[in-house]
């Protein structure tokens, strides 16, 4: 029986806010849509939060990490032990998502969702790796070719992670879900195809640094995998128990918590996006909350941005993950409302109107 908080409708967005941003952005001092996306960010956020004056001031990021018993099968380019030694690196500052919350003075947390070695073990001394949250659910995965990821009482766990992830955020304006884990654009891929009833060929691609042979070898497996699990797909969280990751399950409960207590989300790339997916597809109240960062050069990423009627804010080729793209977002996202808040009107300005006729 699935909880029930998973369902419970987000929050409404205002139709009189969006309604008063339209008319404000008609009356700035420029012709009508001619800031074009930055326009259109500004009114969906201040529908969503109420406000005539929206803001994305206050940001928090939320990293899950796990590990993946897929990663035996050959699907990544990189060995499992990177997975916790990146834990590190974000922890001490050094990650490009640690990078980019510092130059955002954004709040960021490091959670171990479920790593092979374990943050406690893999400290200095077999202590926990300070900055970084002990939540692990158990020591990855396993290897979804030949059995079910995890169990349904796993899933449960990781999806009140990440929800407790949201409700232990300070009072956030935007709400960002990044990750981390070796194999894991194989799940995401595994996922987003049982969902959306795709190839595995139309999903599959490079990851980390994968050659031709090895993404052959990743379609492959999740092919097989889709096969070993035919009859058990009958829904979102099938695809995650069964094909998922810990650290995907979590940000499919952070989205969903975070569109239930009134945060944006905005949205990260490839990985994000499979979790995006699934969370659309089990509480539809969550798509108008999430707003999408960038487009990852990940070629899969394009499946699921268009199953989701999603236009990104950036088309950089960013593949990274940890949040990073959605991060470099924010600064667009910041600019759309400053333009919204502070220019002037025409009345203001004294300039005249488009003439009518």
């Amino acid at each position: 029986m699935p909880p029930r908080w998973l369902e419970a409708a987000a929050k409404p967005a205002s139709a009189a806010h969006r309604n008063a941003a339209w008319r404000r952005q008609a009356a700035l001092t420029k012709p009508a849509g001619a800031l074009g996306d930055l326009e259109s960010a500004a009114v969906q956020l201040a529908a969503l939060q109420h406000r005539h004056r929206p803001r994305a001031d206050r940001v928090h990021i939320a990293v899950f990490a796990a590990d993946h018993g897929v990663a035996a099968r050959g699907v990544s380019a990189w060995p499992q032990s990177v997975t916790v030694e990146m834990l590190r690196n974000f922890a001490a500052g050094g990650a490009a998502v640690s990078v980019i919350a510092d130059a955002l003075d954004a709040t960021l947390e490091i959670i171990d969702a479920g790593t092979v070695a374990g943050t406690v073990a893999a400290g200095a001394g077999g202590t926990a790796i300070p900055g970084v949250t002990d939540a692990r659910i158990a020591a990855g995965t396993r290897d979804f070719s030949v059995a079910e990821a995890m169990t349904a009482a796993q899933l449960q766990r990781a999806l009140a992670l990440g929800r407790d992830a949201v409700m232990r955020a300070p009072a956030a304006d935007l709400f960002i879900g990044g990750d981390m884990g070796i194999a894991n654009t194989t799940a995401a891929a595994a996922v987003a195809c049982a969902i959306l009833h795709r190839d595995p060929a139309d999903l599959s691609g490079p990851g980390a640094g994968l050659d031709a042979a090895g993404v052959a070898r990743k379609t492959a497996v999740i092919a097989a995998a889709l096969d070993h699990h035919r009859g058990r797909l009958h829904d979102p969280r099938d695809a995650l128990r069964c094909l998922g990751g810990f650290e995907i399950a979590a940000l499919t409960g952070a989205f969903i918590a975070a569109a239930q207590n009134g945060i944006a989300v905005v949205v990260d790339g490839f990985i994000a996006g499979a979790a995006a997916l699934a969370a659309a597809r089990i509480n539809p109240t969550v798509r108008p909350w999430l707003l999408f960062g960038h487009r990852s050069a990940e070629p899969g990423h394009a499946c699921i941005l268009d199953a989701l009627e999603a236009k990104p804010l950036l088309d950089l080729g960013l593949r990274l993950g940890e949040g990073s793209g959605a991060a470099a977002a924010v600064c667009l996202l910041r600019l759309a409302c400053r333009l919204h808040n502070d220019m002037a009107t025409f009345v203001d300005a004294g300039v005249s109107g488009k003439h009518r006729g």
